[in-house]
């Protein structure tokens, strides 16, 4: 049997972002909750972005891409399936995501304009997204094929994908007919919230893997339980479960085992975008790598400690190579 091509495929939504740091006032101009994602057309974000006091910020950025190009950095080979557009924001973002050292030859064309993020960053490090798809809605369950997949060791679905459920469903069947192993970001609780019942019936169905924070592992079972129980539960389907709880730390649980991850303290948190994304790049490195769960657990927590440092999901080049060393320590020595 032919080895892998690649550790890992994130199958998502190729967004741009534009970070755009807030007083807690504009978020009234936003509505909705604050920390969550809502769908908007160009237009809405075009009227938030006039509103600004200063241009945002513009970093590639979309939830399993950014737990793609996190996991490339550190030594995975990684691909990523998803929709770009044909325009200036496509290119640049698809020449961000090869420069990271991940394959971008799996990527899908589109004639829309390319996706973008509009992150408004409170004091308090917390972002509110508002969010336009653009080509990446484009992507039609009919385009994905198991060959998509085609030499891959593990396949990591985004949350987001959740509000398409024909198209998730085509992404997680075509991975396993492809052989393989399957994980799911649940993203945010809005996701969760409208996707309850499919969730179920994947993890039911067998899932390697799945991520969620504190509010989507919440709002996923709808009670009051504590975190630890709610690792259990998702565990009892059979796969791991990871629930990170940001500054916290995370719990991690396969079948009766369960672990307490915890956090790596940070001096000051500037922006926690893509903070779950790295935590989840860092725990797939160690897991792919072989790593035991509570050394893969602080791999995520390294990741995700180093991301809340700095303006939006993207760790600054300077960083990595001392993450890089870091990481494969945990690993080597924990495994």
């Amino acid at each position: 049997m032919s080895q892998p091509l690649f550790d890992l495929i994130g199958v998502g939504n190729p967004i741009m972002d534009l970070l755009a740091p807030v007083p807690e006032s504009f978020l009234t101009e936003a509505g909705g909750a604050k920390g969550g994602m809502v769908h908007v057309d160009s237009a809405e974000i075009g009227r938030l972005v006039a509103k600004l006091d200063a241009p945002p910020t513009v970093i590639p950025g979309g939830s399993v891409a950014n737990t793609i190009v996190g996991a490339a950095r550190l030594g995975l080979s990684a691909t990523y399936l998803g929709k770009i557009g044909h325009d200036d924001t496509a290119r640049a973002y698809h020449a961000h995501f090869v420069s990271s050292g991940a394959d971008g030859a799996r990527f899908k064309h589109g004639a829309l304009p390319n996706g973008r993020c509009l992150a408004l960053v409170t004091p308090d490090g917390q972002r509110t997204l508002r969010t336009f798809l653009g080509a990446a809605i484009s992507l039609h369950p009919d385009e994905i094929s198991a060959e998509d997949f085609r030499g891959v060791r593990h396949a990591h679905i985004e949350g987001y994908l959740l509000f398409n459920p024909a198209l998730a469903e085509k992404a997680v069947s075509m991975a396993r007919a492809a052989g393989c192993t399957v994980s799911i970001d649940l993203a945010s609780f809005e996701v969760v919230k409208s996707a309850r019942e499919w969730i179920f019936a994947q993890l039911r169905a067998g899932l390697h893997a799945v991520f969620a924070n504190e509010d989507e592992a919440r709002a996923l079972f709808a009670d009051g339980a504590e975190y630890p129980e709610l690792a259990r539960r998702l565990a009892g389907y059979g796969g791991i479960a990871a629930v990170k709880l940001g500054k916290d730390g995370a719990w991690i649980a396969q079948d009766s085992n369960l672990h307490r991850i915890e956090p790596v303290t940070v001096p000051h948190v500037v922006d926690t975008t893509g903070a779950g994304d790295a935590w989840a790049a860092g725990f797939l490195f160690g897991w792919l790598r072989g790593a035991s769960l509570p050394a893969a657990g602080a791999i995520g927590s390294l990741l995700g400690a180093e991301t809340v440092q700095h303006l939006g999901p993207a760790i600054p080049e300077t960083r990595w190579p001392a993450l890089r060393r870091q990481a494969d320590r945990i690993a080597s020595d924990q495994t």
